[in-house]
């Protein structure tokens, strides 16, 4: 699998126009970013894991009947220092370096001393976050990069920390109909109690210059305080409602300490997450309009989750659905050795992996008091999920499994907190590299796909069409590429209805595995 995951990725700094074959739908105008990982050496320096590779941007832009694709690397300033040195001088989470490669232990000591919370990398390759008016490239730590969606250039630098107390921050916002995002982080000021934050960025912000920050305007939401004092839940995404925000407390955490030592001891950032099959998972349910978090306790077995699909209200219960697995091994099949194997000793090697399962959780709101131990306050019919009273008055939440075998969930994002029935997202069968894209109902458990013999398609974006009168009219745009070096790439346009083929844009030029984007409309094409 060198040819998609290991090699460095080339910029395609001015737009080159795509070959399109089928038929493009007439109001599909406006432009795709895709972010991902997109050099992995520099110099005589490599990199351990996908996740660290320097951040490469993609755009797709529909203009006219007409295909538009540009790249260029995140010009952040872990890239110029990179660049600059022709080396790998910046750490990232499953590579730790040093400035000096001659760095002895005394000098290690007081650079440990000086950070003992690190200071991350702003390497932002996981997704594209929309604040007020502006785009920013996102991963999971403090900083954000300010782009320019037309040409791609990098514009700015923000730090969460310079307005908000934040050391960790998802890459997976959410937006409301007034155009606010909300997002959440996590805060560790030293060794102090940590905290979960919830905030919002208000619709209106605008970061126009260094000194007119988007982040201005932050408004913390609430914050909760973690469990455990030095093993803070991992997270990834959240879910949110029109009346509640839902966050999972995992037992997949950080170490704490670990991490205060990480850098001294020379241990990569990555190393600091354990899972603990034993505890618990936490569901925390917090009121939008009060900032308070409601006082029933939800909890359910261990489990590891990085992606909340959708979260909707239904008959005084909370509905939430998420990608989970039982163990954290996801994140160990993506260091490059393991990726480099070949594709049947990939397969062997991660075959007792868990595999990913929609699984959907209710959380019933209605006051539990004088209830029975062991009554099951799930009062839906239709569905398999329990929750049910505990003698000391907890509710224990048990799932039912919608569907397995789908990872990158998204969906019709107009649905997002409202009662839905179709997800999509990448068809993970036998490793986490997609072959496929899958179309998923939750009412009839069914799975359209589309493949395609030697192509790997990247997270299906779905874009609603201006008339949509159902929840799937619309299109689904996912670029792809193939192992094959005679089989150019393409950006593939789906009818989301149908999972059927409309149209293809073929690129003549490199293009590169991502992870995650955004499609941003022309203001009137829909």
């Amino acid at each position: 699998m060198q040819e998609i995951f290991g090699k460095n990725g080339t910029e395609t700094a001015e737009p080159v126009k795509a070959t399109i074959s089928g038929c493009l739908p007439d109001w599909l105008q406006g432009t795709l970013l895709r972010i991902g990982p997109g050099m992995f050496n520099v110099g005589d320096t490599s990199y351990n894991h996908w996740f660290d590779g320097m951040a490469l941007i993609h755009s797709f832009t529909f203009k006219d009947g007409e295909v538009y694709y540009q790249s260029k690397f995140l010009n952040s300033e872990t890239y110029r220092k990179n660049m600059t040195a022709n080396r790998i001088v910046v750490s990232e989470f499953g590579t730790m370096t040093y400035p000096d490669p001659c760095k002895n232990i005394f000098s290690r000591l007081f650079s440990h001393l000086s950070n003992i919370i690190p200071d991350f990398t702003d390497n932002n390759l996981i997704n594209i976050i929309k604040y007020g008016k502006d785009y920013y490239t996102s991963s999971e730590v403090n900083y954000i990069n300010k782009i320019d969606p037309e040409t791609l250039n990098t514009t700015g630098r923000d730090n969460y920390r310079n307005h908000i107390t934040l050391n960790l921050a998802t890459a997976h916002p959410h937006y409301d109909d007034e155009g606010n995002t909300f997002n959440m982080g996590t805060s560790i000021i030293k060794l102090s109690q940590p905290n979960y934050v919830i905030f919002k960025v208000p619709a209106k912000a605008s970061g126009k210059s260094s000194k007119n920050s988007v982040l201005k305007n932050v408004q913390q939401v609430c914050s909760v305080p973690c469990r455990s004092r030095y093993y803070p839940s991992y997270f990834h995404s959240f879910g949110l409602t029109e009346n509640y925000i839902i966050f999972i407390e995992q037992p997949f955490k950080l170490d704490i300490i670990k991490l205060a030592t990480a850098y001294f001891r020379g241990f990569s950032w990555a190393s600091c997450l354990k899972y603990d099959k034993d505890d618990i998972t936490l569901i925390h349910l917090v009121d939008r309009k009060t900032g308070k978090a409601v006082s029933k306790k939800f909890y359910a077995d261990a489990l590891v989750t990085f992606h909340h699909i959708n979260a909707f209200e239904d008959e005084d219960h909370v509905v939430f659905d998420i990608i989970a697995y039982k163990d954290s091994k996801l994140y160990d099949m993506f260091y490059l050795s393991n990726l480099m194997k070949e594709t049947d000793q990939f397969i062997e090697t991660n075959k007792m992996s868990s595999p990913p399962v929609c699984q959907r959780f209710i959380l019933p709101l209605k006051p539990n008091k004088g209830v029975t131990a062991g009554t099951n306050l799930v009062k839906l019919a239709g569905t398999k999920a329990t929750a049910v009273q505990q003698e000391d008055g907890s509710v224990y939440c048990k799932p039912e499994a919608l569907f397995e075998g789908l990872e990158l969930p998204r969906i019709n994002y107009k649905m997002n907190g409202k009662m839905y029935r179709y997800f999509y997202g990448s068809r993970v069968e036998w490793s986490p590299h997609p072959n496929k894209i899958g179309k998923v109902d939750i009412v009839t458990r069914r799975c359209a796909e589309w493949t395609e013999d030697e192509c790997f398609p990247s997270e299906p974006i779905f874009v609603p069409s201006p008339d949509a009168v159902d929840e799937d009219d619309g299109v689904i745009l996912s670029s792809v590429i193939s192992q094959n070096p005679k089989k150019s790439p393409f950006l593939l346009v789906l009818d989301a209805k149908t999972m059927k083929e409309l149209a293809r844009a073929t690129i003549e030029h490199s293009m590169h595995m991502d992870i995650h984007g955004i499609f941003i409309p022309q203001p009137d094409s829909c």
